[in-house]
């Protein structure tokens, strides 16, 4: 397939990825300041990519992040083995009190017209101490990698991790695996270390290394700093002021061959409409559009980057490849958690039109 790029036909790892772990607190639709009870959903955006496509789609998958030794960590590093993916750890040690420590995120799932609400405590995170030299990339990707990735989310939690993400990500080039990364954009993170401006510097400076960008019209503005289209589109399902942007987006970084985004029509917490566009060596690629009853939104977007890598390493049409990546984002919210308890089969069938009649 003509993606703009050759991905390696073979490695030890179909896909690297580089964050964060964190371990996320949902009371359900209860919000926090009535809450008396949560379920605990380990995930992290960087890890979920990694988890889906070895849970569901087989691939062989693997996370660098930092590793905790107290019970927190325990049990992050549990669903990481129960996900099948191959962790690559820098190991720090908790002092019982202050840390550091894995981080939290808050997030009660609101219901009908009352909004999810997200918050967190990043305080002494460890995913934030990692830098340069931490890891030993010549030995990871010199067993062979196809594909890495990385995410706004990591770059924003210290002066440090962006120099580690470009680390990684020259790695990567140097031993000829393709390199994505999702723009992920958080202002609540990039307001605690320096705002916009050093956003846009920072995310920048790792775009220039990208091959594969993920990241919708306000991710590209805001991360970016590309200035949108005078005209806006004619709603959350229309693409048009995405694909206006990609001209500009690629004009600054010529490397990227590829950005995708889904696109998602909000009409209640739980009622959404959901499709997903892809922009690949010159072409636009459109995914049909679906109605959702959504159960858990958080990870969506994960699940679209995930089916939509899956759909590229295996020699998929740019056609195919997004809709894959459609419908496993699609599939992903009718569970709990963040990251994928679908099969490729139902992927694959969804992606293909299938229903929800009941299967016997």
């Amino acid at each position: 397939m003509n993606y703009g790029f050759d991905i390696p036909a073979r490695g030890d790892l179909d896909l690297l990825s580089l964050g964060a772990m964190v371990h996320r607190l949902d009371p359900g639709i209860i919000p926090f300041r009535k809450a008396t009870q949560f379920k605990v959903h380990v995930s992290g955006g960087e890890f979920n990519v990694a988890a889906n496509l070895s849970d569901c789609f087989q691939m062989r998958a693997a996370i660098a992040t930092a590793m905790v030794d107290y019970p927190i960590g325990a049990l992050v590093a549990g669903q990481v083995r129960a996900m099948g993916v191959k962790p690559f750890y820098k190991q720090f040690k908790h002092d019982g009190v202050r840390g550091p420590a894995i981080a939290t995120v808050y997030s009660d799932r609101g219901c009908g017209v009352r909004a999810p609400v997200v918050f967190y405590n990043r305080s002494n995170e460890a995913a934030a101490l990692l830098k340069p030299g931490d890891f030993d990339w010549p030995a990871i990707f010199g067993a062979g990698v196809r594909w890495f990735h990385s995410g706004g989310i990591f770059a924003a939690l210290s002066e440090t991790t962006p120099e580690l993400i470009i680390e990684a990500m020259r790695a990567a080039k140097s031993a000829g695996a393709i390199v994505s990364f999702d723009l992920n954009f958080r202002a609540k993170l990039w307001q605690t270390c320096g705002g916009p401006d050093r956003a846009q510097s920072v995310i920048r400076r790792i775009v220039e290394h990208v091959d594969v960008l993920v990241g919708n019209e306000e991710d590209l503005q805001k991360g970016l700093g590309i200035p949108g289209p005078e005209v806006a589109g004619k709603s959350k399902l229309d693409p048009s002021a995405f694909i206006a942007m990609i001209a500009r987006v690629v004009k600054v970084f010529p490397r990227i061959k590829i950005v995708a985004t889904t696109l998602r029509e909000v009409h209640s917490t739980n009622r959404h409409s959901w499709a997903a566009v892809a922009w690949i060596n010159g072409k636009t690629f459109l995914s049909p559009t679906c109605e959702l009853e959504v159960h858990d939104r958080v990870g969506g977007g994960d699940g679209f980057a995930a089916g939509f890598f899956y759909g590229l390493l295996t020699g998929e049409t740019p056609e195919e490849s997004v809709k894959l990546g459609w419908a496993h984002g699609a599939l992903l919210t009718t569970f709990p958690g963040d990251t994928t308890m679908s099969t490729v089969e139902e992927v694959r069938a969804f992606a293909k039109g299938g229903s929800a009649r009941i299967q016997r």
